[in-house]
């Protein structure tokens, strides 16, 4: 039997409460190789369940969570080009800045 909206819905803030409600004080931080201590970038923290957290390097006290599939969805998203730095029809990217 198929979830309803209604049940996927109450589902998907059960998933986010439970994974905000997470202690990654211990976590492991991980960025892009090659990049220096100063440098800003991004930093990934791998959590329970196959979840993901993420903080900018300059700010510790910001850290967004995704689920499992948020971030498998995420990275193919990436890999397959949605979000690449080029113009686009409606004007976005770094292009149009």
């Amino acid at each position: 039997m198929a979830e309803t909206e209604e049940q996927i819905k109450a589902r998907k803030e059960r998933e986010r409460d439970e994974l905000y409600a997470l202690d990654i004080s211990d976590a492991e931080w991980h960025s892009a190789p090659g990049t220096e201590e100063h440098e800003e970038r991004v930093e990934i923290a791998y959590l329970p369940g196959g979840a993901v957290a993420m903080r900018s390097s300059l700010d510790h006290g910001t850290v967004l969570r995704y689920t499992e599939a948020e971030w498998r969805a995420f990275v193919l998203g990436a890999r397959d080009g949605e979000f690449d730095l080029e113009s686009t029809p409606g004007g976005g990217g770094a292009a149009a800045e």
